[in-house]
């Protein structure tokens, strides 16, 4: 953590992600709470959390691996900001996995606190003249993006009670164990093209 002042510290949306986070963030270290797919995840973050100061947290909803399965991943984003009005204001929603100019522009609209996204889609923005996200979007009666974009299954919003034990929270995600699973496979790589020559 001395080596650089301003890191967050990844860990999975797992059991055990969440109690190391529980833990060092209680502590005042920064944490990004990563490869999150569901409403109940960033409610689980929230109430691990509990207590740490604004800035300390995010949560990163994967946008694009939802859509990849055939649901609508910005609905995930939508759903969490809404979720988290309810709250203190310490997590913050670091949208990830943007495939897109729609991903981005959209994440933008819903308010996202951060979003990571490729070079290649800034320079796409830029392109267009950095357009701002308007609200073109038809929203249901619960404030939900309405309609099927590309034919992807909306994610309808869930009431979850954000002083609630996280342990209590439904956490299980395969997209989470998948993604583990992928960076495990990677990570040797990354490091091997780090190595000095």
């Amino acid at each position: 953590y001395g080596w650089i002042p301003n890191a967050h510290i990844k860990f999975p949306v797992t059991r055990a992600g969440l109690t190391a986070a529980e833990t060092v963030a209680r502590d005042g270290m920064r944490v990004n709470m990563t490869l999150c797919f569901s409403q109940q995840q960033a409610a689980a973050v929230y109430a691990a959390t509990r207590g740490a100061t604004k800035g300390q947290v995010f949560v990163s909803p994967f946008v694009g691996r939802l859509d990849d399965q055939g649901q609508n991943g910005m609905d995930i984003i939508a759903n969490i900001l809404r979720m988290f009005t309810t709250g203190d204001g310490h997590v913050a929603v670091l949208a990830a996995s943007i495939r897109g100019m729609d991903h981005f522009l959209a994440a933008m609209r819903l308010g996202s606190d951060i979003i990571t996204v490729p070079a290649k889609i800034l320079r796409e923005w830029a392109r267009a003249g950095c357009p701002a996200p308007h609200d073109d979007v038809t929203r249901d009666s619960a404030g939900s993006p309405a309609g099927d974009p590309a034919g992807l299954t909306p994610i309808p919003y869930e009431d979850i009670d954000l002083s609630a034990d996280w342990r209590q929270m439904r956490i299980d995600h395969d997209l989470t164990r998948r993604g583990i699973a992928q960076f495990s496979h990677e990570a040797p790589h990354r490091f091997e093209s780090c190595r000095l020559r």
